[in-house]
């Protein structure tokens, strides 16, 4: 069997901007990927990595040989050494994209390809809930829709700033310059308001987005400790991991850290420096489904809990689950139930859609157990490219 062609897609939703390929082999089976810049800015580079490794490297190779394939991608992309997202976002794509083409064509899930299940279900948090929500009492009212529907843990943003119809698909944040004794009150009393509504059965996690300064964000984080916060993510800048290692040390919560860390090679340093209590990879961005694999098999090795980062498509969420039913060590995993409708529709069985008292299913259909709907990804081709 070999890989013939790479259909490369760029869709716009509702601010978001999913990246997704799905290559075709001579046997007729193909298999779908996805890069993880759903937003932000980057994806028509993020579409153009997959091409130019589509067109350089992966056409005309053995899709079954997915670590060979990875290796080539790495070492002779050149720039993979030491890159960042754009690089590992097309290199994750295309290796998701193996991995779904091998199951289909053994009939097999992938997680049957990764070791097996050690979940049949995996427990997940509600994010992108609050993302129109303001003040305290917008927050406590966005939050009683998510324990409607059934959440166990949620995730906010405590400094951020709706932004409404921004392109990006973004919130903006306190910029660290700006902090001032009132962004830090009404960070407080949003946290406030939501534990005061969802009682103290669920579980809240913080994402402070890598924003303030390390004295700004050790202060404020010593104010949040009060509300039993199951992990606070990203408190400084993702490149200065010395400086997550004081705020770890000076705070009583977790801290989470990695959806802006690439491979196991940034994640070693993360682990050698003990700055992360949980660990997230993203297997759209820190090279692909095994390469997370391996991630947490460092963390379990620390005595570390991964808790994978997604916030992409509906590909996404389903190569991620087929690797969280394997994991020993996942905590729990993020998904975005709340965005459009049309978001979802991009494949025949979404698994957002799925979501049952707080946890989702692991799908046991061949591959990752998604078609993409063709008819309504046609309006988002980007490239083609075949052998």
């Amino acid at each position: 069997m070999k890989i013939t062609a790479a259909t490369i897609y760029i869709v716009r939703i509702d601010g978001r901007h999913p990246v997704v390929v799905e290559l075709e082999t001579d046997a007729g089976v193909s298999g779908l990927g996805e890069a993880g810049i759903a937003y932000g800015v980057g994806e028509t580079a993020a579409a153009g990595m997959i091409k130019d490794l589509a067109e350089a490297i992966v056409l005309g190779q053995d899709p079954f040989r997915i670590e060979a394939v990875w290796r080539d991608m790495y070492d002779h992309s050149f720039w993979a050494k030491r890159g960042g997202p754009i690089v590992f976002a097309g290199i994750s794509a295309i290796e998701q994209a193996l991995w779904d083409i091998k199951g289909k064509a053994l009939g097999l899930p992938v997680y049957e390809l990764l070791g097996g299940k050690c979940h049949d279900r995996v427990r997940v948090y509600a994010n992108g809930w609050s993302f129109r929500a303001h003040t305290p009492d917008e927050f406590a009212r966005a939050a009683e829709r998510v324990l409607h529907d059934g959440y166990t843990a949620l995730k906010l943003y405590p400094l951020a700033h709706p932004v409404p119809d921004n392109p990006y698909g973004m919130i903006r944040h306190v910029s660290q310059r700006s902090i001032d004794r009132a962004a830090v009150e009404l960070a407080v009393a949003r946290v406030r308001a939501v534990r005061g509504v969802i009682g103290p059965s669920v579980d809240l996690m913080l994402d402070m987005s890598g924003e303030l300064t390390t004295d700004a964000i050790v202060s404020l984080a010593r104010r949040l400790e009060e509300f039993d916060v199951m992990f606070l993510e990203e408190p400084v800048d993702p490149f200065d991991l010395e400086s997550m290692r004081r705020v770890a040390d000076a705070v009583r919560m977790p801290i989470a850290a990695g959806e802006r860390l690439y491979t196991r090679y940034d994640f070693r340093h993360l682990l050698e420096l003990r700055a992360a209590h949980v660990l997230q990879p993203d297997v759209a961005t820190a090279g692909g489904v095994f390469e997370v694999k391996k991630i947490a098999a460092m963390a379990e090795a620390f005595n570390l809990r991964v808790a994978p980062h997604l916030c992409a498509g509906p590909i996404c969420t389903a190569a991620t689950l087929q690797l969280d039913a394997t994991l020993t060590n996942l905590l729990i995993q993020e998904i975005y139930p709340y965005r459009v409708p049309e978001h979802f529709a991009l494949v025949d069985r979404a698994p957002e859609l799925d979501v049952k008292d707080g946890y989702l299913a692991i799908p046991d259909r061949p591959g990752f157990g998604i078609e993409l709907d063709r008819a309504r990804m046609k309006p988002f081709l980007w490239a083609e490219c075949r052998r």
